[in-house]
Parts: structure tokens; sequence; C-alpha cells
């Protein structure tokens, strides 16, 4: 029966599976020329399965970062997460031993598949969710390990390549330019980022610029809500 899930839920996964793959072979690629092999790549996507935020670890790990930054960097850097699961919940209410599970595996994109498509006739709910999940965590464990170890043997120089992290950013801001509704919220983060970067330097204005955004966007909820329904 979870055959047939897999079946049926494969082909609504396949753009993640494009955008995964390449994602996560940057990833790979990135975490081996810090110094990590393969099994760290596995361990981290395995475990760790936060897309963005295993990027920012590559930094953490880097710079020698304390827990308690690691700590805060996550919370912050995830907390969209916390709508995702309170919208999530009533879904996943009888989903039994595959809670923990669908929790801890529940991308943006896993979100978005799981919001948008219904769950196929004959199915269980549970078994959709968790085939869906799955098969999205697959994808960026494979882009991650085939990352790492293409990073371990391509015979040319791989300087730069971190810029993919700030590519990836810069699409992501050009997507939330072009849709009218996501402005605002976009303008609340460049300002804030570059207030922050003026008052608390280069290397220490990360944290109070997500802190600020997120209270910004907090504070600011009902007015953004107004000019998302207007446009």
């Amino acid at each position: 029966m979870f055959r047939r899930a897999l079946k049926l839920a494969f082909p609504h996964t396949l753009p993640v599976m494009a955008g995964y793959l390449f994602l996560g072979l940057g990833f790979g690629v990135l975490l081996s020329q810090a110094g990590y092999g393969a099994f760290w790549a596995l361990m981290m996507s395995g475990g760790i399965y936060a897309g963005a935020m295993q990027f920012v670890t590559i930094d953490l790990l880097l710079t020698g970062a304390g827990l308690v930054q690691a700590a805060l960097m996550t919370l912050l850097v995830n907390a969209r997460h916390l709508v995702y699961g309170l919208t999530m919940a009533s879904r996943y209410q009888n989903t039994g031993g595959a809670k923990p599970y669908l929790a801890f595996a529940l991308t943006d994109e896993t979100f978005a598949l799981l919001a948008t498509f219904p769950v196929p006739e004959g199915l269980e709910a549970k078994q959709y969710y968790t085939a869906v999940s799955a098969l999205n965590q697959a994808y960026w464990v494979v882009g991650s390990l085939l990352g790492s170890l293409l990073g371990q043997v391509l015979p040319f120089d791989l300087s730069g390549i971190e810029f993919s992290m700030t590519a990836l950013f810069v699409v992501m801001l050009v997507e939330q330019w072009r849709n009218k509704a996501a402005r605002p919220s976009m303008l609340v983060g460049v300002l804030s980022a570059l207030l922050c970067r003026i008052l608390f330097g280069e290397n220490n204005f990360t944290l109070p610029a997500m802190a600020l955004i997120c209270l910004a966007l907090l504070l600011g909820r009902k007015q953004l809500g107004t000019q998302e329904g207007a446009a």
C-alpha cells in the first residue's frame, strides 16, 4: 500500500526533486570544500534537513559558533515552520506513529504540496503525507551526497562556489519583488538588515536583523495582511 502511495505522490514531487537535487548538490560541494565528507552530508541532510539552515550551519562550523548562537540562529531562520506546523496540525491529527516524522519533514516545499494537492482517492491521508515527505527528503539527501562526493573528486578550483547561497537568496528576493503582495514584507527584511548592518557591523548584524524582522512582521501583520488582500 505504501508503494502505491509513493507511486501516486511521485508526480506531485517532481518540481521539488529538480530543486532539491540541485540545491542539495550545492550544499554537498560546499560542505566538502569546508573539510566535511560524505558521512557528514548524510548525517546533516538526514538529521537536520533544514535547507537554508544547513548552508548557514557550514558557516557556523567554520567560525566555531557556540551552542547558544547556533540555537538562536536556527530558531530565527526556521521560525516560519511554527506557522506551517499550526496549519498542518489538524491534518496530522490522526497520523499515529508517523506524526513525529511528518512534523520533522515539513519543509516549505512539502507544506506547499500537501496544502495544494488533495489526498488521492483510495489512499489514507497518513500514507500520502508520509510518501510526499519521504520522497522530498530522499531528493535532498541524494543531492547532498552527490555534491559531497563530487566536491572531493572534481579536478577544478571551486573557489567562489559559496556564492551559490547568495544567488539563491537573490533569486528569492527577485521573486518576492515580482509579487506585489510580498513587496512590503520584502522591504521590511531589506531595511532591517541594512539598519542592523550599520548599527552592529559586518560580523554581528545577522541575529539582530532577523529578530527585528520577526518583530516588525509580527507587529505589522494586520497591515501586511490588508495589503495582500488588496493585491
